[in-house]
């Protein structure tokens, strides 16, 4: 509903004392719910994570997407929230990590608190009750007060409790309420059959779980019977309005290339799936087609491309597959050779040079445009978020850029085009491979935070395939 420049939009945001308390399980068990109501809903995840998404869509159907307040910009998140949810009935915002858990694991900036304040969005706690009685009430009173004199709101509003019987959670219901004065939505039981398999980059993939389509139905069904759905609903509708403002630093419209709009190529497949929808859209919204591509399925590029990107991913389980096919890789490789306009990162930069060794220490083949390869380490590399400075982007100053950097991988050609810098940190590193037609290194961008990056990125398109037109017809 909207009221001049405001909007009102039905929302709660789950989260939890810290990782590992059934967040994503019990987010999408209450999606589920909502979705056999034929309740239209969306989805978000706090911080950069890219797998929990992935769940949110099994479930819904529809794209799920990310409110990060590092690497889009506080001041960005409730124009992201109201440009998917204002359609809908409601939105449903997963938490990361612990509520309050933010940069540099000092400070709350970047928490899942700040989306809550940034968006003042009602705050649902999922503590894991396993083992535990009444010491859970002192938990959720210290969260209750955490630096109350200072935030002046902690925007936690209810509690549902996970693994715990039956048999105690009325007695703990009526002790937290009488001794907390806010609500318990309910509880999970322990669900020994409903797990979430992890591997080294977080959650295993929906599409890698047998039956996830209909263990996803099952555990809305359970949901249903020990969570009170309605009340969630109510307290969605709770939440204030939100002011209806233009998105910071919003990029003007690309003129199109001799009338048509500029065909940028997207590797969308089972090795190239950490996407940002947003980054799409926004890059549609500024002049582009997108033109999505499998490395591992197709045996070319698609024709008449003017750029592009190679997102992150599990190039290394497919590596085999990619090393195969040979085509694929000759066609990426000779297309950048002749001046194709690209930005790749993290699996997709990998995938641009000339070996990947995965964990046993086997090499396979990859596009061989740039020299080096990637490997596998015993450890996360470089792991967090990183403001990237010192460089250009396609010849163009941008400024400062928020990325997020998660991977086992490493390289013997990282770049030193562009300087990392941690936060809250004196660490500081040589990244990134960046000329007049390539932009590609390890860290995960999202052109929200800087949307310069993608109308850069479309600015050269443009200009290197005119070029080429230009000498074709000379």
């Amino acid at each position: 509903m909207e009221r001049g420049n405001m909007t009102n939009i039905p929302r709660i945001l789950l989260t939890a004392p810290a990782s590992g308390a059934g967040k994503t399980m019990i987010t999408c068990g209450i999606l589920s719910a909502l979705k056999k109501r034929d309740i239209k809903t969306a989805a978000f995840k706090c911080g950069p994570d890219y797998i929990d998404p992935m769940f949110h869509r099994e479930v819904l159907g529809i794209d799920s997407f990310n409110l990060d307040s590092f690497l889009c910009g506080r001041e960005n998140l409730t124009s992201l929230l109201i440009s998917h949810a204002e359609a809908k009935e409601i939105a449903v915002i997963e938490g990361v990590m612990g509520y309050y858990d933010g940069l540099g694991g000092i400070s709350t900036r970047a928490s899942s608190y700040e989306v809550a304040d940034a968006t003042s969005s009602p705050a649902v706690l999922i503590v894991d009750g396993k083992g535990a009685s009444v010491s859970i009430l002192p938990v959720i009173q210290g969260f209750l007060n955490y630096r109350v004199e200072e935030t002046k709101n902690s925007h936690i509003e209810g509690v549902i409790l996970n693994r715990i019987s039956p048999m105690m959670y009325g007695r703990l219901k009526e002790l937290i309420e009488q001794e907390t004065n806010i609500k318990v939505y309910g509880y999970v039981p322990v669900m020994k059959d409903f797990t979430l398999e992890s591997r080294h980059l977080g959650l295993k993939m929906p599409g890698e779980i047998e039956g996830i389509r209909n263990k996803l139905d099952e555990l809305g069904e359970r949901i249903s019977k020990t969570v009170d759905i309605d009340g969630l609903i109510d307290l969605s509708q709770s939440a204030s309005d939100l002011r209806k403002d233009l998105m910071q630093g919003k990029s003007d419209k690309i003129e199109k290339k001799n009338g048509y709009p500029i065909r940028i190529g997207v590797a969308m497949d089972e090795a190239f799936c950490f996407i940002y929808r947003d980054n799409l859209e926004i890059i549609e919204k500024v002049g582009a087609e997108i033109v999505s591509f499998s490395p591992v399925h197709d045996q070319n590029l698609p024709e008449n491309l003017d750029g592009l990107l190679l997102y992150g991913g599990y190039p290394e389980l497919y590596a085999k597959e990619l090393a195969s096919n040979e085509s694929m890789r000759k066609d990426i490789k000779k297309a950048l050779e002749s001046g194709l306009v690209c930005m790749a990162e993290c699996g997709g930069f990998q995938y641009l040079q000339q070996y990947l060794q995965d964990e046993s220490g086997t090499r396979y083949e990859m596009c061989g445009f740039l020299p080096g390869g990637s490997y596998h380490t015993s450890s996360l590399k470089r792991f967090g978020y990183v403001t990237l400075s010192d460089g250009k982007v396609f010849g163009r100053d941008v400024g400062k850029i928020p990325a997020h950097e998660f991977h086992y991988y490493d390289s013997e050609n990282c770049g030193a085009d562009f300087c990392a810098e941690k936060p809250l940190s004196e660490r500081r590193w040589e990244c990134m491979v960046s000329t007049d037609t390539l932009f590609a290194g390890y860290p995960h961008i999202h052109y929200a935070g800087n949307p310069m990056v993608a109308e850069a990125f479309l600015e050269a398109c443009k200009n290197k395939t005119s070029e080429r037109n230009k000498k074709i017809h000379e």
